[in-house]
């Protein structure tokens, strides 16, 4: 702790002590203040700036150090300052004092607070940032709760200070003006409870809740204003309309057809969006493709002398078509059709809030519906690099109609997508160059990970340039040449193939949302709040093109908030829970992660332990010949809580299952070390990870008195 921490906080100590080792609160009582009523009353008519004075900043130091007798002071100003006079004075002297406790508690113990459960914490600090002064306001109109624990509490927050002071000021106005109109009438006043009966704190309780209903009252207003010029229709086509058949679309429609809601799917291009034509599907068919041929190349390894594979490039390709063509049926117009959704093959454009007009091949149609979930998918993000445009460049949309292996290819980006097709046409026999412009791939991963990844990577034959930033692509004599800087020097790669994966953009074009004013995030999705709604609240917005995560099954996920929200929501709306969310990148070794990883935890400032399983030593790894990877643990310090697992080696996605189900239901890593696994499989080493963290935290002393107990049993 910092010097200036320790001495406020022995300030705080000595004054709070010194308060209780005089019993200075036996002054602070009502029997003591009704009996030394008129000798204040007489001091103040004889000083009366210096009483003043005295009085407010005896206030502002009761309420500062969170003392007893705020009350007492509140009614004694009544009974000696009058209505008026006493309520300008309490007001002011209790929200400074409330200020100072605010910051004090800030200054102290925030940063403790946040490194130690500030995973807890986030969604609480979003949900204050936004909504913290209503929150407020409502503490502060209902008397029983305690003002001086409200005022350590929202310290810890990351509430402005001017904020917590005025919403204080404004909210403790109205108790102020009950305690001080009863000091006007101390004489009266027998006991404490009798200033706030039953009925007046019936009474504070409800008007607790009007800052709640102003909220409600003002996000109709916001409705109704952003509603203003547009015709609602009386009646309508759907419950539901779904733009795009990915996987949120998929499922928003499956959800509503389920719970017998009409809806229209409208899907432009081929069911299944991304994940199946273009994204999950095919890659995955391509990447085992690849693994067996690395396989065999490692025949040796296996007791097998000789091994050698003989493939066109073409029927792999075409393989994965085949792949395609097997998954289709489950995204496919006749199984929704089956399900109770109508499909229409077309082109959507969201003409008002409630209407979408349909383009097919037999004309333009309007349907209406009351809410609209927006699934439109993002596609490949291609930079504005000079020369680029000239180049016949393939991005992961396009390179699944390859069917010609070029000598050179030259993937640019380090993500998982550009190391996933990295490695895959490498080991398909294509001489790849991976060009990445941060220190490292995977650069999302712990520096371990990525460098075990990279590592396989130039094992494998990889040209892998990390730290080279793509300038312009030039042709130079025929040959086509990537400009980079590296280290402050142009350095020149020749290709003769190009595959741009550095990321993806949301698709928010084309579609009506310019037309509406349906509103963008920073990151330039469509902006959402926590129940997938957009700023209309009708129309929401699932998977990639709404973000923050682009996985197939965080869509789902959303998908199945927007689709009840938009269905229910008038009874119970339902927060989108981003709690615990999985992820993998299918390189070989597998990397998969949920929760924090270090470099995350660092950034965050939380506080965390390691608890790390080498798969090297695990018994089906060795027999595999997979011995390499690990498992790691993150944990709250002292504690088996999971913070976040990353596991590196093969199937670690399958693997990374029982991690992603026990940090949902709270289980902690003592549960999963006394959970059977089958021996011997890969999963072992998930028991082992919590075996390695129970070692850290062996109980010594307990175990040094069962020693003597044991050499006591023996006679020793």
């Amino acid at each position: 702790m910092k010097t200036s921490r320790i001495l406020l906080l022995l300030g705080i100590a000595a004054l709070v002590a010194t308060f209780f080792a005089l019993d200075l609160q036996h002054y602070l009582t009502l029997e003591n203040l009704k009996v030394q009523q008129t000798g204040i009353a007489y001091y103040r008519q004889v000083h009366p700036l210096l009483a003043t004075a005295l009085y407010a900043a005896l206030y502002i130091a009761v309420t500062a150090l969170s003392l007893p007798g705020a009350t007492i002071l509140t009614l004694a100003g009544g009974a000696i300052f009058g209505l008026f006079w006493s309520t300008l004075l309490v007001s002011f002297a209790s929200s400074i004092g409330a200020t100072l406790a605010f910051l004090a508690a800030r200054f102290l113990l925030r940063d403790w607070v946040r490194a130690k459960f500030g995973a807890r914490l986030k969604t609480i600090e979003v949900g204050l940032e936004k909504d913290g002064a209503y929150y407020l306001f409502t503490l502060r109109l209902v008397p029983v709760f305690p003002f001086f624990l409200i005022n350590l509490a929202m310290g810890l927050t990351p509430m402005r200070a001017w904020t917590f002071y005025w919403v204080s000021q404004i909210g403790m106005l109205a108790g102020t003006v009950v305690y001080v109109n009863a000091g006007t009438q101390l004489a009266k006043i027998d006991s404490l409870s009798g200033i706030l009966s039953p009925a007046l704190l019936a009474s504070f309780a409800l008007l607790g809740l009007f800052p709640l209903l102003t909220k409600k009252i003002l996000a109709a207003w916001q409705a109704r204003k952003i509603y203003a010029g547009w015709h609602k229709p009386k009646r309508f086509d759907n419950n539901l309309i779904v733009i795009g058949a990915g996987a949120g679309g998929l499922v928003s429609a499956y959800i509503a057809a389920a719970v017998k809601a009409k809806v229209t799917l409208i899907e432009k291009h081929k069911m299944g969006g991304d994940c199946l034509n273009t994204g999950c599907v095919p890659s995955k068919a391509l990447i085992r493709s690849a693994k067996l041929l690395s396989h065999i190349r490692r025949a040796k390894e296996f007791g097998i002398a000789k091994a050698k594979a003989e493939f066109d490039f073409a029927e792999v390709m075409e393989r994965v078509q085949s792949v395609i063509k097997a998954v289709e049926p489950h995204d496919s117009v006749e199984r929704y059709t089956e399900l109770g959704v109508e499909v229409i093959q077309g082109t959507a454009k969201i003409v008002s809030p409630w209407a979408v007009e349909v383009t097919t091949a037999d004309g333009l149609k309007t349907l209406t519906s009351r809410a609209i979930v927006i699934a439109a998918g993002a596609r490949p993000f291609v930079p504005p690099i000079p020369g680029l445009a000239d180049i016949d460049y393939l991005t992961s949309d396009t390179v699944w109609n390859q069917r010609e292996k070029p000598a050179r290819l030259l993937v640019l980006g380090g993500g998982p997508i550009g190391c996933e097709l990295t490695q895959t046409f490498n080991r398909l026999g294509w001489q790849v160059t991976q060009v990445e412009m941060a220190p490292r791939i995977m650069a999302r991963e712990d520096v371990e990970v990525s460098e075990l990844v990279q590592a396989r990577f130039i094992q494998e034959g990889v040209d892998v340039k990390v730290n080279h930033t793509a300038k312009q692509f030039v042709i130079e004599n025929g040959e086509k040449i990537l400009l980079a800087e590296h280290d402050g020097q142009t350095v020149k790669i020749a290709f003769d193939q190009v595959l741009v994966a550095i990321g993806r953009a949301a698709n928010v074009q084309g579609y009506g949302v310019e037309e509406l004013g349906i509103a963008l995030s920073p990151r330039k999705t469509l902006d959402t709040n926590p129940f997938q709604q957009t700023n209309y609240p009708n129309i929401y917005a699932v998977g990639d093109v709404a973000g923050p995560y682009q996985f197939t099954h965080t869509a789902a996920h959303q998908a199945w908030y927007a689709a009840v929200n938009a269905l229910f929501g008038q009874f119970k709306k339902f927060r989108t829970d981003y709690s615990v969310i999985p992820w993998s990148t299918f390189v070989d070794p597998e990397v998969a992660r949920v929760g924090l990883n270090e470099q995350d935890a660092q950034a965050q400032g939380i506080a965390y332990e390691v608890s790390t399983y080498g798969i090297d030593d695990l018994d089906r790894a060795i027999a595999d010949g997979e011995a390499h990877g690990f498992v790691k643990v993150l944990t709250v310090p002292g504690k088996d809580k999971i913070l976040g697992v990353t596991i590196v080696g093969e199937h670690a996605g399958d693997l990374l299952a029982e991690f992603v189900l026990a940090m949902k239901h709270g289980l902690g890593l003592n549960k999963i070390l006394g959970t059977i696994h089958t021996y011997p499989t890969l999963a072992e080493a998930n028991k082992y990870a919590a075996g390695v963290w129970k070692r850290n935290h062996t109980p010594k002393t307990l175990l040094e008195w069962v020693c003597r107990y044991h050499a006591w049993r023996l006679g020793n």
